[in-house]
């Protein structure tokens, strides 16, 4: 819970740092990436990955390039799409995604490193880096308790309880 209090928090300095920005004649790359997991009836499970990449500046990035090689090939295939991709330009205010599907091979905790995205800015020569957000760690084929399922129905049952409870003292009342 603290750790996606931090992420909000370092998001929304990202949005003030980035809206002070955007009065330069500069772009300003946010890069977002998520990632799910879905556990699919075979027992498998799959990982779900987007990329949010946004220009918050004035002006246009050229030659945009994204690699997210952070999914090893022993743990993890491709099962949709390709962990990089390319694109021509990235218009000011504009907004770029990209999504990929890995299916687990083995258990664990998965602790990803951010994406990288490359472009250019025509008055500079050299190539521009920016980082996408960490993911959370992932447990990936995690056990799933029952002890969750029991909390639930005792949570129900006592609502059912407390309901019937104060039914019949209202009866009883009247």
């Amino acid at each position: 819970m603290a750790v996606t209090k931090s992420l909000i928090a370092a998001l929304i300095a990202l949005f003030f740092v980035s809206s002070a920005l955007a009065t330069a004649d500069v772009p300003f790359i946010v890069v977002h990436k998520k990632a799910s997991l879905n556990r699919l009836k075979s027992g498998s499970e799959r990982v779900s990955v987007s990329i949010d990449i946004y220009n918050q500046g004035s002006s246009t990035v050229y030659d945009v390039s994204l690699s997210d090689d952070s999914w090893p090939q022993d743990t993890f295939d491709i099962v949709n799409g390709n962990t990089s991709k390319s694109w021509e330009r990235l218009d000011a205010g504009g907004l770029l995604s990209h999504s990929f599907e890995l299916e687990a091979k083995s258990k664990g905790m998965f602790y990803g490193v951010p994406a990288v995205v490359t472009f250019r800015i025509p008055t500079k020569a050299a190539l521009q880096e920016a980082y996408s957000t960490p993911i959370l760690p992932l447990d990936i084929l995690a056990e799933q308790t029952p002890e969750n399922k029991f909390e639930w129905v005792s949570i129900v049952s006592f609502s059912i309880f407390l309901n019937n409870l104060c039914f019949r003292t209202f009866l009883c009342v009247c």
